[in-house]
């Protein structure tokens, strides 16, 4: 697995799943705190999770999600990281979208394709129609647990 970070990560696949471990870069690391983070790929959804070990105070024990393009190597999976981010407590009660603002930057230079836009954006709402928006706020397609069992399962794993 190549991380956005540049560094390659052993991983392990259950189901849709890919977990692996990637090492906190120095400058985001927090005294004290574990310097490990475990990232999870939800295959075919273009969804990646991360419960950041550096989440401090009332963020602890978030969940940080990236919409992410998957690209299948040689020698294996590489993420691109698509802009749009959520972050999710454990309650899943609510949620937060983040840099919406950087993926109109990335469009307007160039950096992303329009396709690449659409694609991500019908991710976004994918991925709330999905996990986080309540039943009683209207038809939602397929809803699904958050996190899903997989992800539960692989976060019991010793380090990769």
């Amino acid at each position: 697995m190549l991380h956005r970070s540049g560094q390659w990560c052993r991983g392990l696949q259950r189901g849709e799943v890919v977990a692996y471990d990637v090492q906190i870069l120095p400058e985001y690391q927090v005294a004290g705190r574990p310097t490990v983070d475990r990232s999870y790929l939800l295959l075919g959804e273009g969804v990646q999770l991360t419960k950041p070990a550096v989440f401090e105070g009332p963020v602890e024990g978030w969940w940080y999600v990236d919409l992410v393009e998957i690209e299948r190597t040689g020698t294996g999976l590489v993420v691109h990281d698509l802009y749009v981010d959520f972050l999710i407590p454990p309650a899943v009660d609510r949620y937060q979208i983040l840099d919406l603002d950087e993926l109109s930057d990335a469009l307007t230079a160039g950096k992303i394709t329009t396709a690449q836009c659409a694609d991500v954006l019908t991710t976004t709402q994918r991925f709330v129609h999905r996990y986080v928006r309540r039943a009683e706020e209207g038809p939602n397609g397929p809803s699904a647990e958050f996190p899903p069992p997989d992800v539960t399962a692989l976060e019991q794993l010793p380090a990769f």
